[in-house]
Formats: C-alpha cells, structure tokens, sequence
C-alpha cells in the first residue's frame, strides 16, 4: 500500500509541476508487451522515434474515457500535419471485457489514428505500474460482470526516445492539449 501511496504522491507532484526534463529521480515509463487490436505484439520499442500520448482507461468507462478520448481526436484534428510525430495509446485496464475487437471498435469510434492495446492481467499491471497509473475493480451487482473500475485519469506525453516529458490531467481542453503537444514537439 505503501508504495502505492508514493506512486501516487510522486505522480500528483509530477502534473501539478513545471514540466521536467525526462532526467527526473522518479521514473515514469518503461518497458512493457502488450496486444494491439489486430492481434500484434506492441512493445515500448514499437513506436520509438515518435511521441507517445498513453491513457490507462477502459471502454466501458461511463465518463472519464470517452470524454479524453474525444478531446484527444479533437486534439488530433488541430494539430494538422503535427499529429503525424505522435501516437496516441489507450491502454485498457479491463481485458476482461476489452477484447482486441471491442478495443479497436471503441479507440477508432474516436479517431483510427489511437491506438488501443491490451493484453493479460498480469501485462496490463505491469506497465500500469511502470507508468504509476492505478486501477481497481469496484462490484456494483452481485454478478460477476457487474463491476466499475476506479483508475487514474493522466495521459503521459513520453519522448521519441521513450522517456517521459509531461503529466497530463485527463480534463485538458482539445485546445489546450494541441498547443501544449505542438510546443513541446517542437522543442
């Protein structure tokens, strides 16, 4: 629990901060395989030379996920030719539910552009863990389906060279997060 509670903590001081140089003592990504929608295995390494926008959600999410979901593709959009340097991820935390088909029609119903992975409980904690991202089963029902999860809500801006930039609040504007992309892209 304990560690936890410094993830987070580590985490909140993050966004809340001045942007800092990926050379930071806490360390926010790493390495981690999953599963894209068409069945292909996606590392870190996949998508090194571009700019990784990665969510920890799932799609059955009645709020948070769809709404930063729809500012990113929004995002996309103002970005223009930009949006080519970046490739933003949805990582579910529900493979239960999140099949590689449910994923892909959900992540395109956005923008073809996001990618959504998943993979095993196991991998799916893992690179949650690498990334400070947390997430719990909440039951709502008796059955065994019926069950919310409580995660975080920040998108991580990661470097071409796999090495976090920025926290991002899940609830930035489209407007806001463009600039914010086309800004630190450019440097």
């Amino acid at each position: 629990m304990r560690s936890l509670s410094c993830m987070i903590f580590a985490t909140a001081l993050l966004l809340n901060g001045p942007p800092l140089a990926a050379t930071s003592s806490v360390r926010i990504g790493g390495p981690f395989t999953l599963t894209g929608s068409d069945g292909t295995t996606v590392t870190d390494q996949t998508y090194r030379g571009r700019w990784l926008l990665v969510f920890f959600g799932y799609t059955s999410c009645p709020d948070v996920c769809p709404t930063t979901l729809f500012e990113i593709a929004t995002a996309l959009q103002k970005l223009g030719p930009d949006a080519a340097k970046l490739q933003p991820i949805f990582i579910t935390v529900d493979p239960q539910r999140d099949t590689r088909q449910v994923l892909e029609e959900y992540t395109r119903s956005f923008d073809q552009r996001i990618v959504g992975l998943t993979g095993t409980s196991d991998q799916i904690a893992a690179a949650a863990q690498e990334y400070g991202a947390y997430y719990v089963r909440r039951h709502t029902g008796s059955a065994r389906e019926d069950y919310l999860i409580a995660h975080s809500s920040y998108l991580y801006l990661m470097n071409p060279r796999g090495q976090f930039v920025r926290g991002v609040d899940a609830g930035t504007s489209a407007d806001r997060l463009a600039e914010m992309l086309r800004e630190l892209m450019a440097q």
